[in-house]
């Protein structure tokens, strides 16, 4: 597979305006973001903008405790206070209640998740009732008159501790805090790998829990019509359909009378995929009061309920022979899924991680094992990056331990396992096909970028002048748009993993495109508009794109795990040349000439070999829908719909590296150079790209310096806050130079890999890479994230970097 290259700069990418790129050059061309003017001014329309006519305000009762049994909930007081319309608690409801889990293992212990507590608190901030009032500040006084009667239990919040015969088990009916285990890969083909290799290598890492911080809290308005039993959610939500089809199960309501709406989202990260009570809680609300109901989270409330990502202990071991050759992979992972299994939880640690331990390398034989463990904390799920992070963490951690301990320069061990890029499709031991990759390509350009070799000598000049400046690696590998979806379900999907796009021409010439994706900050409005114009010829400014509706598509998947591009873009291509042959057609018959002689460029049908006899795709579509002159086999109208289901996944790839220098005193860490070079495939908008890039680094580097959960012995969070959590500041990000290389992928249409979450993939271990490698003369083999500066400092001091 060919591989091109794209060369940013320092500067990064150079915006354009649309109204000077040309309609044939508008798909790869960085024009300006269309969604942009509106947010910039205020005028973006966020869950809590809406105002409708005659609205309550809900606010939910939220566990102070981690575990406990309920002993009784008096909601008198709150009832009896003037402009409350409505309390509620679990033995209120009267639908079925419980949350689902939607993706299933053959070993999962599948336990009810509530929507409102009833007999046990599992974690803190588990909702115990609703309150309904006039006004937010009124729901929020009334919640707080909520009486509760509690009988406190031990709580556990760490995955391993909560594996021991002793500890206090979250679920007493299943008798154990084992949700599921878990594993892939060949254990006997593994141990014969590790018994022939010169040396093995072990290390034990900690991928810590991370708090989601989108720019906007979880929000919902529900809106009740009994008249004709209609019920519309305005949530921020990132799949629309999804919620639609699961909500109607949980609260009992007929999916084809419920619609849900995204208006603009503030960020997700994951976080806002998940179908949590609240919305449900909202909609029962708006049918209990018949008006409508608007629920607003707090910041506090989504620190204590929304889902949390990684949490993963790990223990990894690499079979390495002197030369640098990698001949096998064991891994055994404790995976925190928090106290109960959200709505794809169960996949993220097994099929979005095991399957991703191969990295760039070519390792015969990979064994992992993954056991699934409940804890008195939120429910774990997605975060950006859903795994694969995780799995590159390890791969790219014990990949440099592994070279410290043969004496062998990282990069040069990396290049050495690399496969070459004509073995692609690459097949791995963990049950990935690789679509295409040329892994020294990035490799090479991204050591050009920080002048590697020099570094190693500055690095030594540095250590006798007792300053401690190191470099760190992470050549990672994603997997985006899991596909297909006969294979998804298989492994436990259940649902589809295809996606749905619609393409029309309205008679003036205009296009309406709606996807079943649901964007919230990416860009999709320009980038999907950019993928019509150059499909239909017209014009940027004449294509309009709906997506996050339930009513704008019968269905849709939504958007996540950098799927948008790779299956939503392609099928609006789809949609888009369906149009284009149907127009074929009404164009012949008006140019008076055969179908398979008309030529479609830039807009325009012609007839082969006389191309003054021409026609516009617009004109085609003004009389397609006069259809007065139209073939016979051929209905009016201008239009088409595509469920696209790919063949494969795609395999987003790259280089990242960290140069920092690190203070052994204070254990501060200071960026000297943060280079990003990435292979996404084509790219549709190199500004988009860039974006995506920086912002999945930042989270990167929050992970890897700042971020992380943490709980008291009582499942009490001690992060609770801004304040207690630490989100980086701009301040406090590199500044980085953006590079790529493009390797089309020939999985769709467009050639696309997906962008969202590499930089979030990448970062973490490129950063404790070169921490480490700073701190090399003092002995230093791992910190544990976040790398704070008093973790720095034990370890360079020889007091351990794990506390």
């Amino acid at each position: 597979m060919a591989t091109e290259e794209r060369r940013s700069g320092p500067d990064g990418v150079e915006t354009v305006d649309a109204d000077d790129v040309d309609a044939a050059d508008i798909l790869g061309s960085a024009i300006e973001r269309r969604e942009d003017p509106s947010l910039l001014t205020g005028d973006a329309e966020y869950t809590d903008d809406i105002q409708l006519p005659d609205s309550a305000h809900a606010a939910i009762l939220r566990s102070q405790y981690a575990h406990a049994r309920i002993e009784g909930i008096d909601t008198s007081e709150a009832e009896a206070m003037d402009d409350v319309v409505d309390v509620f608690t679990a033995e209120d409801i009267d639908v079925p209640g419980n949350l689902p889990t939607a993706w299933d293992l053959d070993t999962l212990r599948t336990v009810d998740h509530p929507v409102l507590a009833e007999d046990r608190i599992r974690y803190q901030g588990d909702a115990l009732a609703v309150v309904v009032a006039e006004e937010r500040y009124q729901a929020h006084d009334a919640v707080d008159r909520i009486d509760v009667d509690y009988d406190r239990l031990e709580a556990v919040t760490d995955p391993e501790t909560a594996l021991d015969d002793d500890a206090p088990v979250v679920h007493e009916e299943e008798g154990t805090n084992t949700a599921f285990d878990w594993e892939i890969g060949d254990a006997d083909e593994t141990d014969a790998a590790f018994a022939e290799a010169d040396h093995a290598v072990g290390i034990d890492v900690t991928n810590q829990l991370l708090i989601p911080n989108a720019m906007e809290p979880r929000a919902a308005i529900a809106d009740y019509d009994d008249s004709d039993d209609e019920l519309t959610l305005h949530m921020t939500t990132q799949n629309p359909h999804v919620h639609r089809l699961l909500l109607s199960g949980v609260i009992d309501h007929p999916e084809h009378k419920l619609r849900v709406r995204a208006p603009d989202v503030g960020g997700g990260f994951g976080s806002k995929i998940h179908h949590y009570a609240d919305e449900a809680l909202v909609a029962l609300a708006a049918k209990r009061a018949e008006r409508p109901v608007k629920w607003q989270a707090t910041r506090t409330e989504t620190y204590l309920t929304d889902a949390q990502g990684r949490g993963h202990e790990t223990h990894a071991e690499l079979a390495v022979d002197d030369d640098g050759t990698i001949r096998g992979l064991r891994v055994d992972t404790a995976a925190n899924m928090g106290a109960y299994l959200s709505t794809f939880a169960p996949a993220v640690p097994t099929y979005l991680y095991g399957t991703l331990l191969s990295g760039q390398y070519d390792i015969p034989a990979i064994h992992c094992e993954v056991s699934g463990v409940f804890t008195n904390v939120p429910p774990v799920d997605a975060y950006r990056g859903a795994g694969r992070p995780e799995a590159s963490f390890v791969v790219e951690r014990i990949v440099k331990e592994a070279a410290d301990a043969i004496g062998m320069d990282p990069t040069e061990l990396r290049r050495h396992n690399f496969p070459d890029p004509d073995e692609f499709p690459h097949a791995t031991p963990v049950a990935m096909e690789y679509d295409s990759g040329d892994y020294d390509k990035t490799l090479d350009r991204a050591l050009d970028l920080v002048d590697y070799d020099e570094f190693r000598e500055r690095q030594e000049r540095a250590r006798e002048e007792g300053r401690y400046i190191g470099v760190g690696l992470s050549c990672y590998i994603e997997a985006c748009g899991l596909a297909p979806s006969e294979l998804v379900g298989e492994l436990g999907a259940g649902a589809g993993l295809w996606e749905s796009g619609l393409v029309r021409f309205t008679p003036s010439g205009t296009v309406k495109a709606a996807v079943g994706t649901s964007g919230h900050g990416q860009g999709h409005d320009t980038t999907y508009a950019q993928v019509v114009a150059n499909e239909l010829g017209v014009d940027y400014d004449d294509v309009d794109v709906d997506e996050g509706d339930t009513d704008a598509l019968p269905q849709g998947m939504g958007t996540y795990g950098s799927r948008s591009a790779a299956v939503g873009g392609s099928a609006l291509v789809q949609s888009a040349r369906k149009v284009v042959d149907k127009a074929r057609k009404i164009a012949a018959h008006q140019l008076e000439a055969d179908p398979i002689d008309v030529e479609f460029e830039d807009g325009e049908f012609y007839v082969a070999g006389a191309p003054d006899r021409s026609m516009g795709v617009q004109d085609v579509a003004l009389e397609a829908y006069l259809a007065h002159d139209i073939p016979d086999d051929i209905e009016p109208g201008l239009e088409a719909t595509t469920f696209f289901d790919p063949d494969n996944f795609v395999f987003p790839f790259g280089t990242h590296v960290a140069v920092v220098e690190v203070d052994p005193d204070t254990g501060e860490i200071e960026f000297e150079d943060y280079v990003a070079v990435d292979d996404v495939g084509n790219q549709i908008n190199p500004k988009i790209v860039e974006g995506q890039i920086h912002g999945g680094v930042a989270q990167g580097v929050g992970q890897a310096l700042y971020e992380g959960a943490e709980y008291d012995e009582n499942g009490q969070l001690v992060t609770g806050s801004m304040q207690d959590y630490t989100v980086p500041k701009a301040e406090h990000i590199p500044d980085m130079e953006t590079d790529s290389t493009t390797t089309p992928s020939p999985v769709n249409p467009l050639g696309v890999k997906g962008v969202g979450e590499a930089g979030t993939i990448a970062a973490p271990q490129a950063v404790v890479n070169a921490v480490v490698d700073a701190l090399e003369p003092f002995g230093v083999e791992d910190i544990d994230m976040p790398l704070t500066n008093e973790r720095v400092w034990r370890a360079a001091h020889g007091n351990g970097g794990d506390s």
